[in-house]
Formats: C-alpha cells, structure tokens, sequence
C-alpha cells in the first residue's frame, strides 16, 4: 500500500513540476503552448474566414469553452487525474503480472524493433478507433449521456468547443484506451507528434470555418511527405543536401495531396461540415443515438453506417431538448452525473 501512495504522492510532484517547467520554459516541444497557440491560429481563422458570418467572433460561451480547454487538457490532470492514473496503471500492470507469472506489458512490445513512423501510424489508428467506439458508448449509455451532454450543450459552434466536456470523459476515454493500447505497447503521452495533430483536427472540426477538401488534403500529404523526408523521424543534422530533399519530397507531396488526396478527404477524415450534424438539436428516427462518431477519422462512420450529412449544415440548430435551460455555469455542469436528479431522463427525450 506504501508504493502506491508514494506514486500517488509523486505523480502529484512530477505533473506539478511538468506543467510549471511548460509554463516557464516556452519552448516547441511545449504542450502548453502548442495550445495556446493552434487555439490562436483557429481564432484568426474564424474571423478571417467564417462559415456562419452572422456568428459573433465571442459566440455564446467562449469565454466558459475557453476555460475548458485548460482545465480538461491540463488543470484535471494537476487536480487529481494524474496521480490517481499512475496508481491505477501500476496496480493493473502488477496484476497481470501476478496472473500471468511476471508479464510485463511495458516491457514486452510487439513493436520495440518497428520504425518509429510506423508505431506512431498504428497508435493514432488503434486510438481513433477505440475513441469511435467509445464516443457511441457515451450516447448509448443513459449514464454516461449525462456527462456527455455538457459537450452537447454548445449551442453555436467554435473551435474551442472541442474542449468543452465533463471531466468524467477524461476517466472514461482514458480508461478503456488503456488496454489495447498497453497490450500494443504504445504509451500515446510519449508520442508528441499524434497529441498536437489531434488537437489541431478536433479545433479545426468544431470550428466556424470550411475549407475545400483538396486542401486538407495537401496539409495531411504534407506532413506525410514531411515524415518520409526525415528518413521515417530519424531527425539528424540539417544540411544543404537534405534540405532540397525534404523542400522536393514536400512540394511532390502537395501535389499528389491536392490531386489524389483531396478528393477522398471527406471519406477518410472529420470536417466542420460532418460534426456539425453530430451537434444537431434533430436527429432523424432511424439514429435515435447519433450520427458522425468519429473524433480525428470519418472513415469508421462510412465503415459501420453512422455517417449523415443530408446537406450543407452550416445554420442547423444545434445542441438538444431543453438546451435552453442546461445549467450554464462550470461548477454546475461538473456536478451531473452524480446526483438522483438528471437533466434529461432519457436519451431519445433528444428527439422532437
């Protein structure tokens, strides 16, 4: 019992310190800034470029979006998430050790000897799916709509409403990522790279902008190009020979992205104009649980029918039943879930 409070106590120091040395040492491995930053860039977007031009630059609660943002990608975790995820990690880790006669699953990785590339393409993969099935489970679930509501409570949407959830969702996706992740032998918070390109997808999927497929396109074929120019992230020393290589390997990449790419974009990833309907206040008969699961990939809606975009949803009312009357404030919104007395009884009470 000691070992675990002493790595409770520890995850408490080490989180406390990680966050304080991000905040005062700025720097491009900063997940801290890298926030601020991609939250930045989605802003200048939607004032420079808006879908819905009649929406205010500081739509209906930004402010309140805004400061979930950091709570759920960094103050959570200083609370009380980190600490206690070490100590669940290990207690499960020394339990299958002592069914399996000493198996590790951090030390036993199928992929130790794969390229780096590779482990981060089979993690973002296994992640994105194992996320699509549990995003269903949270409108599935009567439970767990409760929690799932307050990021269905955006009633105009913008880029920092894919932050705006309960708390409770941290615990959820964490928990059952844990699993398949671990038996893989991937540890995602190593993996810098799939962190920052996922946040900046989920922005630019609840975003007040659209932009044409084909260049998406050319923003994934690039950084693909980027990767493989890089000798698969074997990064070395910048020289005159290997910076006209990566210049080329980009420039032929932009080209295929915006050619052959682009036009398949819509199929293969999320856009603004798919997770809109996702938020719609209507939902037809037939998807009485939701529409348009997916968080990075749409690929898995097309796969398992649950993609729907009828038409161009840019002015669709969003959020669900009763929105009017959610609970507005912070510490309100953490509250549900937990107490006899729900919002909204039912999941199909979404439905008009």
């Amino acid at each position: 019992m000691n070992k675990y409070l002493d790595i409770f106590i520890e995850g408490y120091k080490g989180y406390g310190g990680y966050l304080w040395y991000e905040i005062t040492h700025p720097s491009f491995k900063s997940y801290f800034y890298w926030l601020i930053a991609v939250s930045l860039f989605f802003f200048m977007m939607e004032v420079i470029i808006p879908w819905r031009k009649k929406q205010a630059i500081f739509r209906k609660d930004f402010w309140l979006d805004g400061f979930y943002m950091f709570f759920n990608f960094f103050i959570f975790s200083l609370i009380i998430y980190n600490a206690a995820s070490d100590v669940i990690v290990n207690l499960f880790n020394d339990g299958i050790k002592s069914l399996t006669s000493g198996f590790d699953l951090r030390q036993s990785n199928p992929m130790t000897n794969w390229p780096m590339w590779s482990i981060l393409l089979v993690g973002f993969l296994v992640r994105d799916f194992v996320q699509w099935w549990i995003h269903r489970l949270l409108h599935k679930s009567e439970w767990l709509w409760q929690f799932h509501q307050v990021h269905h409570s955006v009633e105009e949407m913008g880029f920092a409403a894919h932050l705006r959830y309960h708390w409770m969702e941290n615990i959820v996706y964490r928990t059952l990522e844990y699993i398949p992740l671990a038996l893989l032998g991937i540890g995602l918070h190593d993996f810098f790279i799939i962190h920052i390109f996922t946040l900046a997808w989920g922005h630019y999927n609840h975003s007040n902008i659209s932009i044409n497929h084909r260049y998406t396109g050319v923003i994934i074929a690039v950084l693909l190009g980027f990767v493989v120019s890089q000798n698969l992230l074997d990064f070395s020393l910048v020289t005159a020979t290997s910076l006209s290589t990566t210049l080329l390997t980009i420039a032929i990449a932009a080209v295929v992205g915006f050619l052959v790419l682009g036009p398949v974009m819509k199929y293969l990833f999320n856009s603004p104009e798919m997770h809109i309907w996702h938020h719609s206040f209507e939902l037809p008969e037939e998807r009485r649980y939701g529409i348009n699961f997916g968080l990075t990939l749409a690929v898995w809606d097309y796969l398992f029918g649950t993609a729907y975009i009828p038409h161009n949803g840019k002015d669709i009312k969003l959020g669900f039943p009763g929105v009017e009357s959610f609970p507005d404030k912070f510490h309100q919104q953490s509250l549900l879930g937990f107490s006899k007395k729900k919002f909204s009884a039912s999941e199909h009470q979404r439905i008009q």
